[in-house]
């Protein structure tokens, strides 16, 4: 249906099979695994659900035990799915980048190690092995449409993937509602901007001031592009009707980017990453109803 509707050979890379249900995972055992014996204390990190579970997924791993702090409107399933892994869910904040903030603070007060979703290199080292994955799965990619949250994910990829195709146009996709990472980019400065609530909640929050992927976002990804909650929900419903595949509203919105600019794209090979399925069933009834 994709490729016909736009006269391009479009394919789905799906991390919403991934292990905890979506691509943080990498990132996640990444990060986990280059800890030194020394830091085998405590782990603290922050999350709207999904790098949470990450992180209590890579810690069962080594036999670590974690903190996570979430937002105060944190999705209950995704809080759930984070104590399933065997990690302490704390609240704190309504904004995901107060409760990063505030998560860094304790993790210094109390000696522990902090694991940021998104501002770290051994984070976005772990998320960009999907360009490398990519790169062996397809010899050529035209585009790639990716969501943008904090820019971990679309920075390691598009690292890598810039370095072996550089001809590849690398898309960021954001809800309207939290585009904060595009705004900022557009402003040439990390902008302190709130966010409205999103289907894409998986991308929401603001981006940290020192955030490394801030000058890798703005040198490396080529478009940005904003899509509506109406157009989030369109798709997600439409992919999972004809895929019959569960996708959450992060994955949704680069498909929805596509849909507003595939005329661009006919003939090409667009590559979509689908982040994760990590969706509540009550989020699923409203908009089946």
């Amino acid at each position: 249906y994709y490729s016909e509707l736009g006269g391009a050979e479009v394919w789905f890379k799906c991390e919403n099979l991934q292990h905890t249900g979506s691509f943080k995972a990498r990132g996640a055992l990444n990060k986990v695994l280059s800890l030194q014996p020394t830091e085998h204390t405590c782990v603290v990190t922050a999350s709207t659900g999904n790098h949470g579970a990450a992180v209590a997924y890579a810690l069962r791993q080594i036999g670590l035990p974690g903190i996570v702090y979430v937002p105060e409107a944190a999705a209950a399933t995704k809080v759930e799915a984070m104590k399933r892994w065997g990690i302490e869910v704390r609240h704190h904040g309504c904004d995901p980048l107060e409760t990063e903030l505030y998560a860094r603070r304790y993790a210094q007060t109390h000696r522990a190690v902090y694991i940021p979703p998104y501002n770290d290199p051994h984070i976005i080292a772990g998320q960009g092995t999907i360009g490398l994955e990519l790169q062996n799965q397809l010899d050529t990619i035209d585009a790639l449409f990716v969501a943008v949250g904090g820019g971990g994910l679309i920075s390691g990829i598009a690292v890598w993937l810039k370095a072996v195709m550089p001809g590849i146009q690398i898309v960021g996709c954001s809800p309207q509602n939290s585009a904060v990472m595009a705004h900022s980019v557009r402003a040439g400065r990390i902008l302190d901007l709130p966010s409205q609530p999103t289907l894409s909640d998986g991308t929401a929050g603001g981006v940290e001031p020192d955030a490394i992927t801030f000058p890798l976002c703005r040198d490396l990804v080529d478009t940005w592009i904003e899509v509506s909650e109406e157009e989030i929900a369109a798709e997600l419903l439409r992919f999972i009707e004809l895929h019959h595949m569960l996708i959450e509203g992060a994955a949704a919105v680069p498909i929805a980017a596509y849909r507003k600019l595939h005329p661009r794209f006919r003939d090409k090979r667009v590559v979509i990453l689908l982040c994760g399925a990590n969706i509540s069933l009550s989020t699923l009834r409203e908009l089946l109803a």
